[in-house]
């Protein structure tokens, strides 16, 4: 069933917009910072590839966010890529949990970004931020991989569709 809900102005409603986007089945990520601004991390399953040459990520990050600025001021950030016994995790960073706290789970080391790595995700990109775009509620992030770590193989991802966590082999 297709329903097109547009305004006025022929653009897509808000409430349309998130309830399709509800229906985008996305890999979920913590993404960590640390530096000059502080240690940080958030949950997101706004991710993709943009290239491989060189290679670079793009994230999406709330403006508004507690943690925006933390990430504006370090310029560094790791993309952890959680496995299906990662629910609670995410639920952590994705929450108004502190910091320290949000960290005191899981097994973290550094990366060469000093952006911190979870050891057991299934894999890690660690990042430089090389331009920083605003667009409306988000700075969308472009980020050149420095280093990659790679999980278990055998793990099966934890993925978000439907408003709901989901395991995927």
């Amino acid at each position: 069933m297709t329903v097109d809900m547009l305004n006025d102005e022929g653009e897509a409603t808000r409430l349309a917009f998130r309830e399709g986007m509800a229906r985008l089945a996305a890999a979920v990520n913590i993404v960590t910072t640390d530096g000059p601004g502080g240690l940080a991390g958030f949950t997101a399953s706004a991710v993709c590839s943009v290239t491989d040459r060189p290679p670079t990520l793009l994230v999406c990050l709330n403006r508004s966010s507690s943690v925006a600025g933390m990430f504006e001021r370090n310029r560094v950030l790791c993309v952890n890529t959680l496995a299906s016994n990662h629910e609670a995790m995410s639920r952590l960073f994705g929450g108004s949990t502190p910091q320290d706290d949000r960290f005191a789970a899981g097994d973290w080391v550094l990366g060469a970004t000093g952006s911190p790595r979870l050891t057991d995700a299934i894999v890690s990109f660690d990042c430089e931020v090389e331009n920083a775009v605003a667009s409306g509620t988000h700075h969308v992030l472009f980020c050149r991989v420095v280093g990659i770590a790679h999980g278990p193989e055998d793990e099966e991802a934890l993925v978000y569709f439907r408003r709901r966590y989901h395991r995927l082999k």
